[in-house]
């Protein structure tokens, strides 16, 4: 996912603004064939407000916390930001019709796409909330397959524990013609699904059936918290949430490394090198823990 392009013209938008007295004091004393009027300065007063959220969400999406997991939030967020009509609205609202169409077009399938879809199910922030209602059992049925497939987890067996009652380990078998055989045949009847599978869907109920976490909660921390009652689910999490949604920070990486190795100090060995770069990006972790 790329920063979304508004960024540039709230930007510039926004100086312009800022320096709207500036702006005028030059034209008046070079005097300039023509200059803003007062519903000139409105539009693009209104222009900013509409531009705003795409710098906000690009600012964020771009941190080194941000993760794939807040893609199809962000996006449903800003779609039904885009959808409400406001007062700053006047003047600008065919642009603002062609910005939500051109995230609609955009992102139309962000929603069914794996990576980000699984990754949302994964972050405590989100979970299911953000996907329409109509989506929701597809995600679901998605989420539990790809669960299923990375637990590598040993989960508690019920089939070594013995249940109050149960007459499988120590009732005679009945004749296979009696009444008593059909009981045991419904019973023995099921979805086809093993112990594993059935842990792994009463992970999956309880995590989504509690409360999500604020939007300022880290969600690793939680996975380190609950990895104990959801290991299934701690196990996946591992694989999706590790997943950033933009290239920002990898970019960083690059410019990180450019002013470890430069003209003046270009004799280290590349094991050094990478020793110092490793040491310059994650200096500030080490200082938290």
């Amino acid at each position: 996912m790329c920063p979304l392009d508004g960024t540039v013209h709230c930007t510039c938008s926004k100086v312009c603004i800022e320096q709207k007295l500036a702006l005028a004091a030059y034209a008046a004393e070079h005097e300039l064939p023509c200059t803003f009027t007062i519903h000139q300065w409105k539009l693009i007063e209104n222009m900013v407000s509409i531009l705003a959220p795409f710098e906000e969400l690009t600012q964020q999406i771009s941190s080194s916390t941000a993760s794939a997991a807040d893609v199809i939030p962000c996006i449903r967020a800003l779609t039904r930001l885009l959808e409400k009509t406001v007062e700053s609205d006047h003047g600008v609202k065919t642009s603002k019709t062609v910005l939500l169409e051109a995230v609609r077009r955009r992102f139309a399938d962000i929603d069914t796409q794996k990576l980000y879809a699984i990754a949302t199910m994964l972050d405590p922030r989100y979970k299911d909330r953000y996907f329409p209602e109509d989506l929701k059992p597809t995600v679901r049925d998605l989420f539990r397959d790809v669960v299923t497939a990375h637990c590598h987890t040993e989960l508690p067996s019920t089939s070594s524990v013995e249940v109050p009652g149960s007459s499988r380990s120590t009732d005679k078998s009945p004749p296979a013609c009696s009444l008593q055989a059909m009981f045991a045949e419904l019973v023995e009847e099921d979805t086809g699904q093993t112990d594993e599978e059935i842990a792994i869907v009463s992970q999956i109920n309880q995590y989504l059936a509690e409360a999500v976490m604020p939007r300022s909660g880290q969600p690793l921390a939680y996975w380190q918290a609950n990895k104990g009652r959801f290991p299934a689910l701690a196990q996946a999490a591992r694989a999706y949430l590790c997943s950033p949604c933009t290239s920002v920070d990898s970019e960083r990486l690059f410019s990180t490394a450019a002013n470890v190795i430069d003209d003046k100090i270009n004799r280290l060995t590349s094991k050094n090198a990478e020793m110092f770069i490793v040491i310059k990006r994650n200096l500030p972790f080490m200082i938290e823990t």
